[in-house]
């Protein structure tokens, strides 16, 4: 059943949020311009698994995913016009397929494409772009916090938001500064999507729960030193750009079972037999290989 995919539901969370974001908040959102994004992802992502001559059925099931790389980069990139859109989704295609290890991304597809069209074009990241309304932050956490436990990453979410809400509250209280500062800092849309939709990409990040929660911790501490001393907005996803090669690593020192996006199938009346760690190991990496999903975002 599709409904068993993750990825379904974070294709209706991200057009939720884009819904909301171009009837409710005004943003500079220009029709044009996602619609461009949403086009090059998927016809990017159909020359790429033409060209590794994958079968059709792979393919089709490759598309979801690449829906939700443009969803997300709609969601979290600005431009004033369709070209720099076009080549963050290019490149954010492209990066699954180019840069692997272990048949994993070793970025995040999204957070690869936003980076290099800041780096290389006049887009730009708005971080309050959902305003401070508690009503939003609330839908944020109860609709992320669904999509982060259907893909079983909501420990990875949350020891991000409270490391990160951890140092921005001691630097806060060291300032003397009020509260609303903090709160302030907190209730970015950008950051939000970036803990609920990108960090739990589970197609990029260790496999293991104990090299997610390194990770997390990593991350959340890098982001909180770019943001607060190299003053740069943008610090979340430059922090999980510059650590993406240490997922590897880490899977290398904590090894654990592959992710799958599709529940297994069980072959036959024998698997009712409880197998052992390892071979229920094989068993889930073997069908991940098996299976052409490319990501959250």
């Amino acid at each position: 059943m599709l409904i068993a995919d993750a990825r379904f539901s974070q294709i209706f969370c991200l057009l939720l949020f884009l819904g909301l974001g171009i009837f409710t908040r005004d943003w500079s959102l220009q029709p044009v311009n996602i619609g461009v994004t949403i086009l090059t992802c998927l016809t990017v992502q159909t020359g790429w698994m033409l060209a590794c001559r994958r079968e059709v059925s792979a393919l089709v099931s490759s598309l979801p995913s690449a829906l939700i790389t443009s969803l997300g980069l709609s969601l979290l990139l600005r431009a004033e016009s369709w070209l720099p859109m076009a080549l963050a989704g290019s490149i954010a295609i492209s990066s699954k397929f180019l840069f692997r290890v272990n048949h994993k991304h070793l970025f995040n597809p999204s957070n690869f494409g936003i980076v290099i069209a800041l780096t290389l074009t006049s887009a730009w990241v708005s971080p309050g772009q959902w305003g401070e309304e508690s009503s939003y932050a609330l839908l944020f956490l109860g609709l992320g916090g669904l999509v982060t436990k259907l893909a079983g990453r909501w420990d990875t979410t949350g020891l991000f938001l409270g490391s990160y809400a951890g140092l921005e509250a001691a630097r806060n209280l060291w300032l003397g500064w009020s509260w609303d500062v903090w709160l302030h800092r907190l209730s970015s849309g950008s950051l939000l999507v970036f803990a609920f939709f990108m960090i739990t990409d589970p197609r990029s990040i260790p496999d293991s729960r104990t090299g997610r929660m390194i990770w997390a911790l990593g991350i959340a501490g890098l982001t909180f030193w770019l943001r607060n001393f190299c003053f740069i907005s943008t610090a979340a996803f430059w922090a999980l750009f510059l650590l993406a090669p240490l997922g590897s690593l880490i899977d290398r020192l904590w090894p654990a079972a592959r992710f799958t996006w599709q529940p297994p199938i069980k072959a036959d009346a024998k698997s009712d037999a409880k197998p052992d760690a390892k071979s229920e190991s094989e068993a889930n990496v073997t069908l991940q290989y098996s299976q052409h999903s490319p990501g959250i975002l």
